[in-house]
């Protein structure tokens, strides 16, 4: 059943049967929250707890100095602002900013503002007397990083996004092995810290309990456990020891703590523990009472050095049923006691182990906290710095300025962005692109995995993963399972667990609660316990709910209601609870309308009845991410073709005339929003002026409020960012309302691709193996035509002969090559360049010799101008071409900072119009990919019995084995949209089913068959009453047809008609009858039904219909960023390697094709013995014969005969280097000599280069 639902800025109709509960979430919320949390001022949490953390430093006596870090700021001053929400906050950060973001890409600057850091010093005693004197600065501790509303930082002039980690939380965790000789459990126990020495357990195959501090050797745990005794916890006995555990070890034949103190039967007493402890933590220090307590207290019990963190603690207390405050952040006494408890156990099979691939145990680190710990190295450099300055000082002189040094943390902080594994330069091939790069969860990094030690199992699918990572999304190659994307409507709760939404179900309400009403009570309400006041199964009625009232307060047990209350739910909160699909169906009361529930529990999918349920999944694409629900039928896709069709999607370029897909899915309208592509109105509002750069809108209390445009800006991967107004002067705006449209948008909607015209039919063997046939029409109409820019620049620096100069006075180049510079050397904006032409002229100083009598006349006469120099002028290189948009000059006089001896910049931004080629990859949403093999002209084209063309063909031998059916349903579904013009919603998992896609192709088929679809196919011209009113004449009701809700009537009308087409009689056949009819045309005589959704198509060159029908429709294809042009590449002659003389390799060093070692066999096998000698001598690394080959090709001459390649020397060479006497004999045992040495004159440059221009001098 379809329903009209507002998609972008025009109407689709909708044929999702479940009502869109929840709102999507910001899709950037991640990275904005954690970077919030990072630096607020006013809150906890990021810096506010690493200065914390670092007060007070003191000197190393601790007598003199004391410094405070009592607050920070950004800006002029170190103060604490209050923030009343988000968007207070942000504009806070941005007007402290040093430069705009535009600036920062113009400057290569990082967006950033001043960090101010308040700082008390207190200097305590003077060595005479003692003061208390305090001394208050601010001082500046370097730029800290700003993030722009899109969720991006700028650094050195690039947009960086930095991913968030997925890594193992802090806490306990138990595992089991099982003894390969006895079979029994052996439980291994790992306490992770956030910050200090990890402690690793486990048991031996003879029942001892073991430990190890930071791997090194093996410590009994009951050594450990006395080493920490004290007064409050005495441990230091056995007896005390086995009291301890005496509840849990219980298992008569293996007692685990009595064998584990018979392992140490030298150590009885607290200072035994201690003193052998140190011993073999500190083998070779003298080992001292006081040492080794210092040393336990330090390991474990000292904040500075040892630290759980929030989530260890709260992980900790929450596995091991033990009630520690939060704010207890070191380990005690009882955590030790009580995992040494749960080891024992889960030895004797009274507790689980631990799944450490269960989100429960994974958390996020988001960028705030990336940023907290890189800041955190910066700060304890500093410390030590600050100890030693305090020590150096004199009391007089000591400022908080002079203690702190800021550059450890300005390097950090650098550090971090310019090299960090999870800081990256933003994908920005697309919106969609930019949006999944900033949602992804990376197992790499610091402190992560490593590609080559991941298992399979922790790259797999995991059932904790349901509404929190998409099970599709993720790379193919070396990196699967290890990088993924965040579920649709997840979101990261304050300990770095990944929660996911659902509706609670009511099963009981007070008896005094006004939701009461209209429920149905579910068992019988009894007073005074025999009384029955409401009966099970009655309806809650105002009267009924009255009586209930006056009863004393109790719950009254109710049907099962599923409620629109929304409860986020960590993984392992989850585990409990039994949860329904979002797919059930239910009543209009919101009651389940079937008995029999399929439902989650764990890992378990049990059938429930509605009494079990206790939650129900919000939406069905919540388990999926932004990019995999874009894909239409996604369910009927299989996962490695989804998974291949999501991450096509971010390859999609931006095509100059964006088209918002016939057959959507619901998100394109946020996943656009959140890209921060597409502008929207400030204010409700006029708009009163609109141009290509900015749209004036005047609000409702007259204030004018001014929306910039980004016109043909560079994006990192070189692709098009243009906005375009979709608003005209005098329209009414609201606020948020679309105004401007981004590169790979329609209307607000997502648009990376086009809808085309489809059929699935082999052509003359072109199409062969996923290869893909368009229409000329293509190209003609600019539909897969993509803008690409390329950005040159080049520098003028000091060189040690003298500087470098920008100027149009180059020696040898004719006016012909000067012609579109400008008097400084530089390129006109608007000109057309080719390869090898000039951008930039430039000169640089040439060493000199003795100059003769006549030059030194000129020199007397022209001055300088006569000097020599040399050309070394920006062009454009090998293969690239198009229009000069933009040119820049940064100098040091304007204050732009450019590096040392740098004295000039230019860059120059050429943009280049790429249409649809033979060679260019092209894809659909459900990984149906291929190469565009052949360009036809139209009329070669297949076309319809209407006359069209079709605009592309793929291959039906394409669908079969990828199980890819989606592509089918889509294009279908997108031929019945295109033919009676409406625009689809078909949500992943909740789509149109095969009876609406029937019904929609019977529509379109009678709306043909009528001549109601106007001549330009785009629907809007589609005359329904015209077909209505042919329906009624036909004895069939056509408002019925027309209608969406009347299932099945349009499918059946149109087969009946159908058969009276094809000349059977249909007045006295049943539906059943109907149906069988249709299956047997279509089996015995190839009749395809309407339904089927094919048609007879001809052939374009001959006029003759093809022999069967085939699936004609409209798909959405996109043009992917691995363009032909990019990867054809040619070489005559070029650069050779130094040490061997052989041609660099690779399209970037205009290198040759590499002829390897199978190759050679080939030519080996054929005996093609010339051929290999001039690929091993003159095509490589022959000096000499090389160019006196290319001499003999310019000059019509015979070949020479191929001399000795330069690698034979060098393995000559080599060989000799080693001390071995190595010499070349001819046939009669000569010695020869003339073979080995190197050619003392360098042979001349010959040849054209394909470069463009000749190196020379």
């Amino acid at each position: 059943m379809a329903s009209a639902a507002t998609q972008g800025m025009g109407v689709r109709k909708s044929y999702g049967r479940i009502p869109l509960l929840l709102e999507t979430p910001d899709l950037i919320q991640i990275q904005k929250q954690s970077y919030r949390w990072a630096c607020d001022p006013s809150r906890d949490g990021g810096l506010k707890e690493l200065f914390a953390e670092l007060s007070p430093i003191k000197d190393f006596a601790g007598k003199r100095y004391e410094l405070h870090f009592p607050s920070f700021g950004f800006g002029t001053r170190a103060e604490i602002p209050d923030f009343k929400n988000d968007s207070e906050f942000w504009e806070y950060m941005w007007a402290a900013a040093k430069y705009t973001e535009q600036q920062c890409y113009e400057r290569d600057a990082t967006y950033a503002v001043p960090l101010k850091v308040k700082v008390r010093l207190v200097i305590k005693e003077t060595g005479i007397k003692e003061t208390g004197e305090v001394k208050e600065q601010d001082v500046f501790m370097g730029d800290f990083p700003l993030m722009t509303g899109k969720g991006t930082f700028i650094v050195n002039g690039a947009e960086r996004v930095v991913v968030s980690q997925l890594v193992r939380s802090p806490g306990v965790y138990f595992t089991v092995e099982e003894d390969p000789a006895t079979g029994q459990r052996l439980c291994a126990a790992k306490l992770i810290p956030n910050r200090g020495a990890w402690l690793e357990f486990d048991t031996s195959s003879h029942g001892i309990i073991s430990v190890k501090v930071d791997r090194k050797r093996k410590i009994p745990v009951t050594t450990l456990l006395r080493a920490i005794s004290d007064e409050e916890h005495p441990y230091g006995t056995n007896e005390a020891i086995l009291k301890l555990f005496a509840d849990v070890d219980t298992n008569s034949e293996r007692r685990y703590i009595q064998t584990t103190l018979e392992r140490e039967p030298a150590i009885k007493t607290v200072e035994d523990a201690l003193i052998d402890f140190y011993k073999r933590l500190r083998p070779g220090d003298p080992p001292t009472i006081e040492n080794a307590r210092s040393l336990v207290n330090s390991l474990f019990f000292n904040p500075r050095r040892y630290d759980l963190g929030k989530v260890g603690r709260y992980k900790l207390n929450k596995r091991l049923n033990i009630k520690q405050p939060m704010e207890q952040r070191v380990l005690t006494k009882e955590d030790l006691v009580a995992i040494v408890s749960h080891i024992v156990m889960v030895n004797n099979g009274e507790d689980t182990p631990d799944d450490i691939d269960h989100l429960g145990n994974r958390r996020v680190r988001a960028v705030g906290e990336l940023l907290q710990n890189q800041i955190r190295i910066g700060l304890l450099r500093m410390e030590r710095v600050v100890r030693e300055r305090m020590s150096l000082l004199p009391p007089e002189s000591a400022t908080p300025s002079t203690l702190v040094n800021s550059r450890p943390v300005v390097a950090a902080i650098r550090e971090f962005f310019g090299s960090s594994q999870l800081s990256q330069f933003m994908d920005q091939t697309n919106p969609l692109a930019e949006l999944t790069h900033k949602r992804r969860l990376s197992a790499l990094g610091p402190g992560g995995l490593s590609r080559e030690r991941a298992g399979f199992d922790v790259r797999d699918v995991h059932h904790s993963h349901y509404g929190r990572i998409c099970p599709i999304e993720t790379p193919e190659g070396p990196n699967i399972g290890l990088i993924g994307s965040l579920a649709t409507y997840a979101r990261v709760n304050e300990f770095g667990f990944i929660e996911t939404p659902y509706r609670r179900v009511i099963k009981e309400l007070s008896n005094t609660s006004p939701e009461l009403v209209g429920k149905t009570v579910a068992a019988d309400v009894v007073k005074a316990k025999t009384e029955v006041v409401v009966k099970a199964g009655t309806v809650v009625t105002p009267e009924v709910a009255r009586k209930l009232a006056k009863l004393s307060s109790r719950k009254i047990k109710i049907k099962p209601v599923v409620s629109n209350e929304v409860t986020y739910l960590s993984a392992d909160e989850e585990e409990v609870y039994i949860i329904a699909q979002a797919n059930t169906p239910l009543d209009e009361d919101s009651q389940f309308a079937v008995e029999k529930i399929e439902a989650r529990h764990g890992e378990k999918f049990p059938i429930e009845t509605p009494d079990k349920i206790d939650f129900m999944d919000v939406a069905p694409r919540q388990i999926v991410s932004v990019t995999t629900s874009l894909i239409p039928f996604l369910e009927h896709d299989d996962a490695n073709r989804a998974l291949m069709g999501s991450n096509m999607q971010r390859q999609a370029v931006p095509l100059i005339r964006p088209q918002a897909p016939l057959i959507a899915t619901g998100m394109e309208r946020e996943a656009a929003r959140d890209s921060g592509q597409v502008l929207f109105s400030p204010c409700d509002g006029e708009v009163i002026s609109v141009s290509a750069y900015e749209i004036l809108v005047r609000d409702d209390r007259g204030k004018e409020q001014t929306v910039s445009l980004t016109k043909f800006a560079r994006s990192n991967q070189g692709t098009c960012i243009n906005q375009r107004p979709v608003v005209s002067k005098g329209d009414r705006v609201k606020r948020n309302q679309v105004v401007a449209d981004g590169s790979s948008t329609e209307g607000g909607e997502l648009a990376l691709g086009q809808n085309v015209l489809c059929a699935f039919l082999s052509w003359e063997g072109y199409n062969f193996e996923d290869a893909i046939v368009i229409s000329e029409s293509l190209i003609k109409d600019d539909r897969f035509t993509s803008v690409h820019i390329e950005r040159h620049e080049v520098e003028a620096r000091d060189t040690k002969l003298g500087p470098e100069e920008i100027t149009r006075d180059i020696p040898n180049i004719g006016e012909e090559s000067l012609r579109n510079l400008d008097e400084h050397g530089i390129i006109r904006v608007g000109a057309d360049v080719g390869a090898g032409d000039i951008l930039v002229g430039k000169i640089t100083p040439k060493g000199e010799r003795g100059l003769t009598a006549e030059e030194k006349l000129l020199r007397a006469i022209f001055g300088e101008k006569a000097r020599e120099v040399k050309d070394t002028s920006l062009r454009v290189p090998h293969g690239e071409y198009g229009k000069v948009i933009d040119v820049r000059v940064l100098t040091r006089d304007d204050n732009h900072d450019l590096p040392p001896g740098v004295n000039q910049m230019v860059r120059v931004f050429v943009a280049q119009m790429r249409k649809i080629c033979e060679g260019d990859k092209m894809a659909g949403r459900h990984g149906n990919k291929g190469v565009v093999a052949r360009v036809l002209p139209p009329e070669d084209m297949p076309f319809l019995p209407d006359g069209r063309p079709v605009e592309i063909i793929l291959s039906p031998l394409g669908v079969p084995s990828r199980m890819n059916i989606g592509q089918l349903m889509e294009t279908h579904l997108g031929w019945a949209a295109s033919s009676l013009g409406f625009k689809a919603l078909s949500p992943v998992f909740d789509g149109a089913d095969d009876l609406s896609l029937e019904d929609a192709l019977g529509r379109a088929w009678i709306a043909h068959k009528v001549g109601a679809v106007g001549g330009d196919h785009n629907g809007d011209t589609i005359q329904v009453d015209k077909a209505k009113a042919w329906l009624s004449e036909h004895g069939y009701d056509g408002e019925e047809i027309f209608n969406d809700r009347a299932r099945g009537e349009a499918r059946a009308a149109c087969l009946r008609l159908w058969l009276e087409d094809v000349g059977v009689d249909v007045s006295s056949l049943s539906p059943e009858e109907i149906d069988k009819t249709v299956e047997n045309l279509w089996q015995e005589r190839g009749l395809s039904p309407p339904i089927f959704g094919k048609t007879i198509i001809y052939d374009g060159r001959t006029g003759e219909a093809l022999d069967q029908p085939v699936t004609v429709g409209n798909i959405y294809m996109m043009k992917l960023i691995h363009l032909v042009e990019n990867k054809i590449h040619a070489r005559s002659t070029g650069p050779y390697s130094l040490i061997t003389q052989q041609p660099l390799g690779g399209k970037a060093q205009f290198g040759g094709q590499r002829f390897g070692e199978m190759e050679v066999w080939a030519l080996e096998a054929y005996g093609a013995a010339h051929n290999l000698q001039e690929m091993l001598t003159v095509k490589s690394d022959d000096v000499v014969g090389r160019v006196k080959t290319y001499e003999a090709i310019v000059n019509g001459e015979d070949i020479v005969e191929a001399g000795v390649p330069e690698s034979f020397k060098v393995l000559v060479k080599e060989l000799q280097s080693l001390g071995l006497s190595i010499e070349v004999l001819n046939e009669d045992e000569e010695r020869v000599t003339y073979l080995m040495e190197s050619t003392t004159e360098a042979p001349p440059r010959l040849g054209i280069n394909l470069a463009g221009f000749e190196e020379g001098e």
